[in-house]
C-alpha cells in the first residue's frame, strides 16, 4: 500500500474515532467529510443549540496535532462552513462554533470552540 493510501486510512480511523467521542458526548454527527467548493469539513456536529464544524488532526503528540490546525486550514474551514450553511439553512440559526478533535499516541480529545473565523 503507498503511503498514500495509508494517511487516507489512518485519516478516516481518527475521523471514525473522533464520531463516535462526538457521539459519547451527545453529539449528532450531521455529515462526515462534507466537500464544498471552497474545501472539506472533517465533521459536522449538532448538540442543543450548537452547531460544529469539527476539524479532526492526528498526529504523534498533542502540541503537533494542536499546531497542524493552521491558519489556512482555519479560513477553508469557515469558508465550507459557509456552503454548508447555503444548502443546509436550517442549520443557520444555531450557535456556530468551530471545534477540533486531537488524536494521537494519547486519549483523543475534544476541543471545543478551538478558534473563531
Amino acid at each position: 500500500m503507498n503511503e498514500r493510501r495509508a494517511a487516507e486510512r489512518r485519516g478516516r480511523g481518527a475521523e471514525r474515532l473522533a464520531a463516535a467521542l462526538l457521539r459519547a458526548k451527545g453529539y449528532r454527527i450531521l455529515a462526515r467529510r462534507f466537500r464544498s467548493p471552497a474545501g472539506e469539513i472533517d465533521l459536522v456536529a449538532a448538540r442543543g443549540r450548537v452547531l460544529a464544524f469539527v476539524e479532526v488532526k492526528r498526529r504523534r503528540d498533542m502540541a503537533e496535532a494542536a499546531e497542524s490546525v493552521t491558519a489556512k486550514s482555519r479560513a477553508r474551514i469557515a469558508r465550507a462552513a459557509e456552503h454548508f450553511l447555503r444548502r443546509h439553512p436550517q442549520w443557520a440559526e444555531r450557535d456556530l462554533r468551530f471545534d477540533a478533535v486531537l488524536l494521537g499516541r494519547f486519549l483523543p480529545r475534544h476541543v471545543p470552540d478551538a478558534w473563531r473565523p
